[in-house]
Parts: C-alpha cells; sequence; structure tokens
C-alpha cells in the first residue's frame, strides 16, 4: 500500500491524499519521493488531468518533514546531496507545471512538507491553531534542502524568511497568511473541497494570486545595500548565539545569499552541496539522536494502565508550583494550596499572564483563555485536596517539612492517589519513610521555569508501585514533558551530575580562575550559560543546601564539595535573588549589566587571579559530568544513556550537538576519554578517576551507542 492516493474527478481536478502507512505523520522518504515521482508523471501524462491538490489523510499534519532515520544512516555526503538534487528535480516540476497545484494544510506543514507547499501555486490553511508552519532543520544541525533557502525569502522577504530558517521559529495560520506564506485560509472542515473550489477557480481566472503588499522598510531592507547589512547582521547574531558551534545557520545564510547573489539554480546547487556535507556530520547525527530519543520517550514504558487523573493538586503557590498549575490545565480542574495569600494572588497572576501570551500568539483563543482560568481553585484549606487523582508537591527543600506535608495529604485522599515530590535531592524514600502508602509516593522533578523547560525528572524509590509511575507519567507526558524514570537516591540523576560540575568550578576559582574568564570557557565548550553565573541564577543558598546534602555521600571518591558556598551564604551573598553573589547585579527595575564581584575572590582563599586555560577549565567541568552519569548508567539510576543524555541535554544544558555526555564519551572513545580522566586524576586528585564501566569499555572497545 502506497502513502499516496490519488482520486481524479470529473472536474479535471486530481487530488493527492497523503497518507502514510505505517505512521500517525506522514513524512518524506526516498520511497515517498519516489512515489510522488510516479505520481507528477501520470499527472503530467494525462490530459483529462487539469488541476491538482495536496492534502492529507491525517488529522493533524500535511507533512511533518524528512524521514530521519534516513538521514541518521547517511555518511557520504554525496548520498545527502543526491537526495536534495532528486527532491529540488521534483519540486521544480511542481512548481513550473502549466496544471495549477494548491497545497490544502491543515495541522503541521514543517521541514519538507512546507517546501513541498512552497512549490505550489496556491496555498490554503485551515484557520486552527493546530496549523503551524516553520522550516525547522536547523534545530536538526540541517538546512532546508528542497529548496526552502529560495523559495521562502522571495514569497515572505528577507526579514520574515531569515528568523524561520536560523533559528526554526514556527508560525500558526493567522500569523502565514499576514506575511504571505499562504494565500488563503478556510475553516477547518471541508478544506479539501474549499481548496478544489481554489484550483479551479485558478484554472478559470476567478482565483489570482495577489502580490504582497511590501512595506517600505522591507523593500529597504530588499535593496542590495539592504541585504548586504541584513547578512551581515545576521551572521554577527548567529555567531554570537551559536559561537561558531553549530554549521548549520552559517550554511543557511550562505544558501540565501548565494541564491540572491548568482540565482535560484545557483541557490539550489548550494543547498545541495551544504546538505550533504551537513547530514554526514557529527552534528546533525547527535540533535537528531536526541530527537528520536524524545520521540521515543512519548511512548508508554509498559504494558501497566495509567490511572485517570481528574482533578489534579498543587501543594506550593510559588513559582514552581504556578508553573506546574499551568501546564495542567487542559489536563484537569488543578487546585493550588498555599497558606499564604500573597502567593495564591501571584499565582493567579502568573497563570493568567502564561495563558494571555498564548492568545496573543494564536495558540489559543481569548474564550479558551477564560475556560482554561477558569479551572484554577486557589485555597488555603486542606480539605479541598480531598478528590484530587494526583498531588504535586512543591514546598521548600526540607526533609521534615516535606514529611509532615506528605502525613496530611494522606489524611485525606483515597488509597489511589498519586503523591508526587517536585523535590531535585532529597531521596523519595526518605520522604515515605513513615507513609501510609509508600507504593503511591514517587518524585516528579521539574525544571524552572516549568512552562518553558521540557524535562522531567520521574524518581521511582524501591516501594513505588508500577501503576503510580504509569499515572504520573502519563500526565507528564500530556503536560508536553519529556521524561525520563530514574532510580531513587541523593541526587536522583541531573541533579547528582550537577553537583560535582559545579563544585568544580568552584575548585578553578579557588584556584585562580576569573569567574567571567571560566564562565566563557563553558559557553565556548557548547554550554548556554557559565557555571558560575548558573550558581547565581539557582541561589548560593541552594548550591550550599545541596552540596551539604550531597557532599558527605561521595565525598569517599573525592567528590567532597567545597565549603566555599556555605561561607558565601552565610557572609550574605545569595545570587541574581538579592543582587549579590558571585557577580552584583543592579537593582530590580533598573537596566544595567552584572559584573564580576570581586569581594567573593576575597572568601575563596584570596589567590591572585591568572590566566587557566579555556579548553582544560572546560574539559575538567565536563568530563566530571560525565563521569557521573556513566556512574548514574553503572549503578542503575539511569536505565540507558539515551535517558541519560536526553536529562543533561534538556534538564542541564549539556551542549546539545555534542549528544549529552554519553554520545560526547563515544565521540572520544572510551580509550582516550580514560586516559584524560587518569592525567586529570594525577593533578587533580581521585574525583577524576574514571568509572569502573568507562574502564570496561575502554578495554573491550565498546561503545555507548553502537552502530
Amino acid at each position: 500500500m502506497g502513502a499516496i492516493r490519488v482520486t481524479k474527478r470529473p472536474d479535471g481536478v486530481a487530488v493527492l491524499t497523503f497518507d502514510n502507512p505505517k505512521g500517525k505523520v506522514n513524512i518524506l522518504s526516498p520511497e515517498v519521493v519516489e512515489e510522488f515521482r510516479a505520481v507528477i508523471d501520470d499527472i503530467e501524462r494525462d490530459p483529462g488531468v487539469k488541476a491538482c491538490v495536496l492534502v492529507s489523510a491525517k488529522p493533524d499534519n500535511f507533512i511533518a518533514g524528512a524521514d530521519l532515520k534516513f538521514f541518521l544512516s547517511i555518511r557520504d555526503p554525496v548520498v545527502g546531496e543526491r537526495f536534495s538534487r532528486e527532491g529540488h528535480a521534483l519540486l521544480d516540476r511542481v512548481a513550473g507545471s502549466s496544471k495549477p497545484t494548491v497545497a490544502a494544510i491543515a495541522g503541521l506543514a514543517l521541514g519538507g512538507g512546507l517546501e513541498v507547499a512552497l512549490a505550489c501555486h496556491y496555498r490554503l490553511a485551515a484557520d486552527d491553531p493546530k496549523v503551524v508552519l516553520g522550516l525547522p532543520e536547523v534545530q536538526l544541525g540541517l538546512l532546508p534542502a528542497g529548496g526552502g533557502t529560495v523559495r521562502l525569502p522571495r514569497l515572505v522577504g528577507l526579514p520574515a524568511a531569515l528568523p524561520m530558517m536560523l533559528t526554526g521559529r514556527r508560525v500558526r495560520a493567522r500569523k502565514a497568511l499576514k506575511m504571505g506564506l499562504v494565500d488563503a485560509l478556510t475553516s477547518p472542515g471541508g478544506i479539501e473541497e474549499t481548496a478544489i473550489r481554489a484550483a479551479l477557480g485558478l484554472l478559470d481566472g476567478s482565483i489570482r494570486r495577489s502580490a504582497r503588499k511590501r512595506p517600505w522598510t522591507e523593500r529597504l531592507l530588499e535593496s542590495p545595500p539592504g541585504r548586504l547589512l541584513l547578512f551581515r547582521q545576521a551572521r554577527k547574531s548567529v555567531l554570537a548565539k551559536t559561537r561558531g558551534l553549530y554549521p548549520s545557520p552559517l550554511s543557511i545564510l550562505d544558501c540565501v545569499q548565494t541564491g540572491y547573489a548568482k540565482g535560484p539554480a545557483a541557490g539550489y546547487d548550494r543547498e545541495s552541496v551544504l546538505f550533504g556535507q551537513l547530514v554526514a556530520g557529527p552534528e546533525c547525527k547527535a540533535l537528531i539522536g536526541l530527537f528520536e530519543a524524545t520521540t521515543e520517550l512519548k511512548k508508554p514504558l509498559d504494558a501497566t494502565p495509567p490511572r485517570p487523573v481528574e482533578r489534579l493538586a498543587v501543594l506550593g503557590g510559588g513559582f514552581m508550583g504556578s508553573g506546574i498549575a499551568a501546564v495542567s490545565l487542559e489536563l484537569a480542574p488543578v487546585v493550588v494550596r498555599d497558606l499564604s495569600q500573597k502567593a495564591l494572588e501571584g499565582c493567579a497572576r502568573s497563570v493568567y499572564s502564561g495563558l494571555s501570551k498564548r492568545v496573543q500568539s494564536g495558540a489559543i483563543s481569548r474564550f479558551e483563555r477564560d475556560r482554561l482560568f477558569s479551572r484554577l481553585h486557589l485555597t488555603q484549606e486542606a480539605e479541598a485536596l480531598r478528590r484530587a487523582g494526583l498531588v504535586i508537591e512543591a514546598v521548600f527543600e526540607d526533609l521534615d517539612l516535606k514529611r509532615k506535608v506528605l502525613a496530611e495529604v494522606e489524611a485525606l485522599v483515597p488509597a489511589e492517589c498519586v503523591f508526587a515530590s517536585n523535590t531535585s535531592a532529597l531521596p523519595i524514600a526518605s520522604i515515605a519513610e513513615k507513609a501510609l502508602h509508600p507504593e503511591r509516593v514517587l518524585g516528579m522533578h521539574y525544571f524552572s521555569p516549568v512552562p518553558k523547560m521540557p524535562l522531567l525528572e520521574l524518581v521511582v524509590a524501591e516501594k513505588t508501585a508500577p501503576w503510580a509511575v504509569a499515572t504520573a507519567r502519563a500526565f507528564a507526558v500530556k503536560q508536553g514533558k519529556t521524561v525520563i524514570v530514574v532510580e531513587d537516591g541523593p541526587g536522583f540523576y541531573t541533579t547528582r551530575i550537577l553537583s560535582p560540575f559545579l563544585n568544580e568550578a568552584v575548585l578553578l576559582l579557588e584556584e585562580g580562575a576569573r569567574m567571567e574568564a571560566l564562565d566563557s570557557a563553558l559557553k565556548d565548550f557548547g554550554y548556554p550559560v557559565g557555571p558560575v553565573t548558573l550558581l547565581d541564577e539557582v541561589g548560593i543558598d541552594v548550591g550550599a543546601h545541596v552540596a551539604k546534602e550531597l557532599g558527605p555521600v561521595y565525598a569517599h571518591r573525592g567528590l567532597g564539595a567545597s565549603d566555599a558556598l556555605p561561607r558565601l551564604f552565610e557572609a550574605g551573598y545569595q545570587g541574581r535573588k538579592n543582587g549579590r553573589g558571585f557577580y552584583l547585579y543592579p537593582p530590580r527595575g533598573k537596566r544595567g549589566k552584572k559584573r564580576p564581584n570581586a569581594e567573593v575572590y576575597g572568601l575563596l582563599g584570596g589567590v591572585p587571579r591568572r590566566p587557566m586555560d579555556r579548553k582544560a577549565m572546560a574539559e575538567r567541568l565536563a568530563l566530571l559530568m560525565a563521569n557521573e552519569a556513566v556512574h548514574c548508567l553503572q549503578e542503575g539510576v539511569l536505565s540507558s544513556p539515551r535517558d541519560g543524555d536526553v536529562g543533561a541535554v534538556f534538564g542541564l544544558g549539556f551542549p546539545p550537538f555534542r549528544g549529552g555526555p554519553f554520545r560526547y564519551l563515544d565521540a572520544l572513545g572510551a580509550r582516550q576519554a580514560v586516559n584524560q580522566y587518569e592525567a586529570l586524576a594525577k593533578l587533580h586528585g581521585q574525583r577524576f578517576t574514571p568509572a569502573p564501566l568507562l574502564v570496561e569499555m575502554a578495554k573491550s572497545g565498546k561503545k555507548f551507542y553502537e552502530g
């Protein structure tokens, strides 16, 4: 059974229905491209066909992009280049055909799917928030390889096209109409019939594509001097954001510039050559690997059915509690309990503000905003928790407090209610030590800010029941989270591997590194934020608390925590929250840049500042994080390298183009990694002793990812 059904109507319109028989989304694999080519051959030969409509049988996608598994298999740039050239030849035939083609877009039109639509003579989209158009290839280390770098700028203008290609920005239907990306909107139901009428209108001349009116600013930027300025600024912005670590944005700029300077054919040629290089490169493989991993993690763990959650209770209306409530309102009514009326009022403002931003983006209507907000119930009374199917506790990181909260909840809720603690480090078994039903207690470690951070670390204690895990995990997946399931223990996975990373940063400062140089070195390695800035953002008080909890646990491996953070906290330094940390911050509400706080150096021992090798500093931190990740895998905290890589990248900012700590070690090679660890251990102590599992892999020549 093929992926494209062709229906030839008596009125001369051929309807091409994309319907991938192997999955829920339509994708462009080599086989589908070949089938599409055969269909176009037939359409062009058949004199009875006067026009075409491309439509999808899938309820929520037109064409979602290319076959990423095929891209992962490509090792030779020539193979990627040939695939791109074949795509160009096919879409050129669509664009150049005398038989008008209409794309009927309902749902996602991404990557190659949007490029198919761009080659059509008319684009019709459903007026529905589910319609999303974009060229997100840059997020996978690639570039649009089906003519997108040439066609999109000419259709919507350079100022609108560049952000879509360079950042993967997506647009919804109404925005797409306004910018000229689609020609018309229609109601979601009956889009195929509307598209057929549009095709007939193109044939008889009753419908003509009107040229988009371009504002004078765009016309100025489209002039040769304007384009030169725009490309220069875009390149500067790309380098500032990527620090030259990601080749795909610069390759996209190269293609666009070539298309403008030398014409479409040259632009297409440059697309193919550079796509071949990118798709065979390590950055692409790492980024697609992460994307595939997040897709796999949406699937159920096993056959254990989750129980329905018809009411969620969140304990604590602060920043984390508000975020958890905000991402849950579409799934169930949410009760937020806090003893502070001020906290509850702040929660209401935060949730309403977030919903209003979604209205502005076109994701939901004002009516939907008000409906969702009406599902938020704020209370100071414990009785409101009684009917909850899931309770998520987001109170301060204090073991006695969390035990007290759990006891109070257990006295109210039924036995089948799941209790989750949003702790980042306290063992779940310790929290549940005196629980009436420890089988329903687990950890749901969200990351801040909750609406933006994609990861959730689900922590399973020894007594946690499979049904509780399935229930909490299913709910988190519906919240839009990528969920990794880890075993209970001090620090779980993410906090455990972050702790030695941050501790090493403090040790480097104690050795004489300058804080701004250390931050810059880690950003050059690929982290989005330097470790010293991160300590300030997290809070020196929080860092001191985690160091106190985890330091003694791993001291036998040389990972005892520096006492610098507790000393800084005692001296009144908290980080950004009070404006005084490793850096000094301008008062709230006032503009200004942070600046290094030289007073901190005195509290770190007063060692004179000296230049230190930036690459060496970055590798010390990254290798410690990776080594701790291997320990977690060896001890069973992690079930797979995949989960470890996803957790480190999406939770902690490990450089995505390196794929995560396990892919990073694979790229080094186990033998080379062990050599580096042993050399560092001689210089800096036993904390760099390589994990036994890694030593065994060095001997056997194995990798974490085989094949």
